[in-house]
């Protein structure tokens, strides 16, 4: 099978289901930041993350994928998925990996800056993609059906990239750097 088709070559891309839509539209701007999200994964993956963390973001990389078919699909062909849905079961194990991993640091006492080891950086890339992904879903929802487990998954996936960034940083003796308001010019 051949990677290319150029059935793009005109500016519009297929969606599950058949539909053809600009490329530009809403919906492809969702599933496409989604899909930006899950490659920031697996370049956090390619860091040599302990075991437990791995396995986590591996399986998040699954119910990724799962949410960028979700919306690339036409809100009434999505009952034609062969993918499960992401729904409360995936919002809690979010919730439940939050927990276990701030049980292991620190009270949060201050705003951080994103830094430290390479991979809490790029654990908080992740963050700050995944919320332009739940951005790009919240305007697809402005206009079109979109369901609220998609957006409470992305939101809650962003807590957890933030709590993974400092926890990487713990597990590697790497202060988390606080942030310091600048004293303001007198005017």
């Amino acid at each position: 099978m051949k990677i290319y088709t150029k059935t793009g070559d005109s500016g519009e891309t297929g969606l599950f289901g058949g539909a053809r839509v600009s490329k530009d539209a809403a919906r492809v701007e969702a599933y496409g930041a989604v899909d930006e999200l899950n490659a920031v994964v697996g370049l956090v993956r390619s860091e040599g993350l302990d075991d437990d963390l791995d396995a986590l973001l591996e399986a998040i990389q699954s119910e990724l994928f799962d949410v960028g078919g979700e919306l690339a699909s036409m809100p009434d062909k999505q009952n034609k998925l062969t993918v499960p849905l992401i729904g409360e079961a995936e919002i809690g194990e979010l919730e439940r990996a939050i927990d276990r991993a701030d049980s292991e640091l620190p009270p949060l006492s201050t705003f951080v800056l994103p830094g430290g080891t390479r991979a809490a950086s790029l654990m908080h890339q992740a963050r700050t993609v995944c919320r332009r992904a739940e951005r790009r879903v919240v305007t697809l929802r402005g206009g079109e059906e979109v369901r609220g487990d998609v957006v409470r998954y992305l939101n809650r996936l962003s807590d957890l990239f933030f709590t993974l960034a400092r926890l990487v940083n713990h597990r590697a003796n790497v202060a988390d750097t606080p942030w310091k308001g600048r004293e303001r010019a007198p005017s």
